[in-house]
């Protein structure tokens, strides 16, 4: 009695890819939580992925089993706890891991670091043994320091590629581009904001010098939106008064990158995507720019283009709190037991 009624296509904009098809084998650690979850989701509703393997230590098989019932041909599965993370990761292409604890009101990202830095860590060295060439996709804060975290585990392994490990910065440029709009009457996704630096208050350093379509602002409009693309993290956690931070936007952000990472991958050109990543191109060891991805991962580093003053400013006032996050991660791993 249904015959009549057409199933309603799946159409998410940008990068969120419906027309190619692929066979990419992807796992989500930590996919019981609050971004694992809505991510999980968005990966399952996506041709470009054949193969979702979940992980997380509690929970999982339920939520696989909810996925499981989508009626999309990703084959989904369900890991439990440690002794299931390898077989989790076996053949994994693209690892994703929004593994933690996430924020409550009061706190930044880097009080998220004790806890969530040894769960990167952990999960860093499980890779490195069961999927040592995989793209490893890393949303886990504070991301200034889950980086380096993850480099340094997987160049004690010997299998380190400064061109596969990526930190999830999207969610800055999705806010960018959100923000941006709404101020200017505009489509926002028709909007390209560049958001370079890092991950965490101010050192998120917004372009908008280098937005497209052009557009201009007063001085202080300019220094008001830059604080809140910088603070929109804390806007969340505030309006959710304890019950959570971003979740829903960064699995939709998440995904966004996995699928122009996926894209890249299967061939097609011209795929940039900002990130945190091993850069030569500031004074800091990792910095996000601009990437034009490719078949390995990171094929060229776009850099950061030409600055405005208030701008150049910026990138000058991020460098020492962001330098210090990285060797706080680097510097975790050293001393590891």
């Amino acid at each position: 009695m249904f015959s009549c009624i057409a199933r309603p296509a799946i159409h998410l904009s940008r990068s969120f890819s419906t027309s190619v098809q692929s066979n990419a084998r992807v796992a989500v650690l930590g996919a019981s939580g609050g971004i694992g979850q809505p991510l999980s989701l968005l990966l399952k509703n996506s041709p470009l992925v054949s193969q979702l393997s979940l992980f997380d230590i509690a929970h999982t098989p339920g939520v696989a089993a909810d996925l499981s019932h989508i009626e999309t041909r990703a084959h989904v599965t369900g890991h439990l706890g440690p002794d299931q993370l390898g077989e989790c990761l076996k053949g994994c292409e693209v690892v994703v891991i929004p593994a933690g604890v996430p924020r409550k009101p009061g706190m930044t990202r880097d009080d998220l670091f004790t806890t969530n830095a040894t769960i990167v860590a952990n999960l860093a060295d499980a890779c490195a043994r069961h999927c040592p060439e995989a793209m490893i996709c890393v949303i886990a804060n504070p991301v200034n320091s889950t980086i380096p975290i993850t480099s340094e585990v997987l160049k004690k392994h010997g299998v380190y590629n400064p061109n596969r490990v990526f930190g999830v910065t999207t969610l800055d440029i999705v806010r960018a581009n959100t923000f941006v709009a709404e101020l200017k009457g505009l489509d926002p996704a028709r909007v390209n904001v560049p958001v370079i630096g890092g991950h965490a208050g101010k050192t998120i350093i917004p372009l908008i010098s280098q937005c497209t379509p052009k557009v201009d602002f007063p001085q202080d409009q300019l220094a008001a939106l830059t604080s809140r693309i910088q603070e929109a993290g804390t806007e969340v956690v505030k309006a959710k008064a304890g019950a959570g931070s971003a979740t829903l936007s960064m699995a939709y952000a998440g995904a966004r990158f996995v699928f122009s990472l996926l894209d890249a991958m299967n061939g097609k050109e011209g795929v940039v995507e900002c990130s945190f990543v091993r850069s030569e191109e500031t004074e800091c060891t990792y910095f996000s720019t601009p990437l034009l991805l490719g078949k390995n991962g990171i094929e060229k580093n776009l850099g950061l283009g030409k600055l405005s003053p208030f701008e150049e400013k910026l990138v000058a006032e991020a460098m020492s709190e962001l330098k210090g996050s990285i060797k706080k991660g680097e510097d975790f791993v050293k001393n590891m037991k």
